[in-house]
């Protein structure tokens, strides 16, 4: 009887273990508002409390997918609840220190071809690739910038 619990709280354990794992390996996942300004509310009802807006272009991570309606977290650490509808697959990130350094290449050492400004949302351009991403800023320029210094690049 002993070793009948024994091996079950083992394999309960190890599906416990196991869970655990596959949620820490899932990778984020992130959109972007596609729309000019997107609603954000407490619930998934247009009926509920609305928090905020965010404009065509910024960010997101998604943390509930209902369908209609997705949970989302913000730059801030903020979540909330977005129209599934106000959403698209472009990517872009947002400048998360005072300021980032883009550069002509993939190398600290390369020349500075912007600074630009924390809060500023540029598109990626490519995936993280030596922990630096290629980005386009609004005015069109290109270049890479430190994952380090954005928020959204998983």
């Amino acid at each position: 009887m002993l070793q009948q619990l024994l091996k079950r709280l083992l394999i309960t354990t190890g599906l416990l273990v196991s869970l655990l794992f596959a949620q820490a390996v899932i990778a984020l996942e992130f959109r972007s508002v596609s729309v000019a300004k997107a609603i954000l509310y407490d619930a998934p009802s247009v009926e509920a409390e609305k928090l905020y807006l965010l404009s065509q272009g910024y960010p997101v991570e998604l943390i509930v997918n209902l369908g209609e309606w997705i949970k989302i977290r913000d730059a801030q650490g903020s979540l909330s609840w977005i129209e599934s509808k106000a959403l698209n697959n472009k990517r872009t990130a947002i400048v998360n220190i005072v300021q980032a350094e883009m550069r002509i290449k993939d190398d600290e050492t390369s020349a500075v071809v912007a600074n630009i400004e924390q809060n500023v949302v540029v598109e990626l351009l490519s995936s993280t690739k030596n922990g630096w991403v290629k980005v386009r800023h609004r005015d069109g320029l290109t270049g890479f910038v430190l994952t380090t210094s954005l928020w959204g690049v998983n």
